[in-house]
């Protein structure tokens, strides 16, 4: 019984320790850990500028002449929230089941809406935490995007569906 449990503890003991070994330490995810890489360039730039000789005192230089100029090294940040969705700024033209079409511009927060007929109407995200339902504050009209498509409800008239 005791070769036994030697055994079973010999083989226990480095899993463990490898588990543990993959497991962060602070607590945040991996994929969060974004700022790790950018550490290196920065680094970089930095032993990069320290290796560059000082510029003379202007009162060692001559008449004239100027001082070289070096670009202050810049400190790249990269954070990655994952708990703010993601919203792709840009615009889409959509195809309606009433034949009609309409334009929607992707402002992050809001949505602007084009129709054929040149107006426009801003959508804010409702609530503002999110990137698929939005709401006309003064109307109360509302559109919810879904992949492809999007659901455009108006006061008083059928909800429609539009296709990209």
């Amino acid at each position: 019984m005791s070769f036994g449990h030697t055994v079973r503890v010999s083989i226990t003991i480095p899993l463990l320790l490898a588990a543990a070994a993959c497991v962060p330490q602070d607590g945040a995810p991996k994929a969060a850990n974004a700022a790790a890489p950018v550490a290196a360039p920065a680094l970089a730039q930095q032993s990069a500028a320290s290796a560059t000789p000082p510029a003379p005192p202007a009162s060692q230089m001559p008449q004239g002449a100027t001082a070289p100029k070096t670009p202050a090294p810049q400190a790249t940040k990269i954070i990655t929230d994952l708990t703010v969705p993601r919203s792709g700024i840009g615009t889409a033209t959509y195809r309606c089941g009433n034949g009609g079409m309409i334009t929607i511009q992707n402002l992050g927060s809001s949505l602007r809406v084009a129709r054929p007929d040149g107006s426009t109407e801003e959508f804010a995200a409702s609530p503002a935490n999110q990137s698929s339902r939005y709401q006309e504050a003064v109307t109360h009209d509302a559109i919810v995007i879904d992949g492809r498509e999007a659901l455009v409800m108006k006061r008083g008239s059928t909800p429609q569906t539009c296709r990209r």
